[in-house]
């Protein structure tokens, strides 16, 4: 009688710890999905929560350093942290689990780059609405702004 009582409480608590790590893995995967980190030609946002959100903006002007770190097993997964130092009043800010980080720190090294590039040879204003547009379809492309949002900054070039 002892024995099968034993096989019994070992069977429900395998299924019990089943479900607790499927249900683990499933808020993950929606707290991952519902993370953004979108780089623009001017700051750097950070969304994330479920329920409850919060975020970070950086501006690209105070960007000091990008780093970005993976285990081996974030490697196998294309996710990992990045850790971008800034002149503003938070100093160091860490973002973990985000997509490709070496292609997101590459990234935002040219665009802080361009953004020299473009402030030194042109004057305020220069940039051609067409060429603004096809940055946009840019970032439309690699899914850093909605189509939404694509509009919207198209919308507001051309009026």
């Amino acid at each position: 009688m002892p024995y099968g009582f034993f096989r019994d409480a070992i069977g429900y608590l395998g299924i019990a710890a089943i479900i607790v790590s499927a249900a683990w893995v499933l808020v993950q995967v929606i707290k991952w999905r519902t993370t953004y980190f979108v780089v623009t030609s001017h700051r750097l946002i950070y969304r994330q929560g479920v329920v409850s959100r919060d975020g970070v903006e950086i501006p690209l002007e105070r960007v000091n350093n990008v780093n970005f770190g993976q285990s081996v097993v974030e490697r196998m997964l294309g996710v990992g942290d990045l850790l971008i130092e800034s002149g503003g009043q938070d100093g160091q800010q860490t973002f973990t689990d985000i997509g490709q980080p070496e292609k997101v720190q590459n990234i935002i090294h040219s665009t802080i780059q361009a953004r020299g590039a473009s402030r030194s040879e042109a004057t305020p204003g220069s940039m051609s609405v067409a060429g603004e547009i096809e940055r946009l379809e840019a970032l439309r492309d690699r899914g850093t702004i909605t189509d939404d949002e694509f509009l919207e900054q198209k919308r507001r070039l051309l009026s």
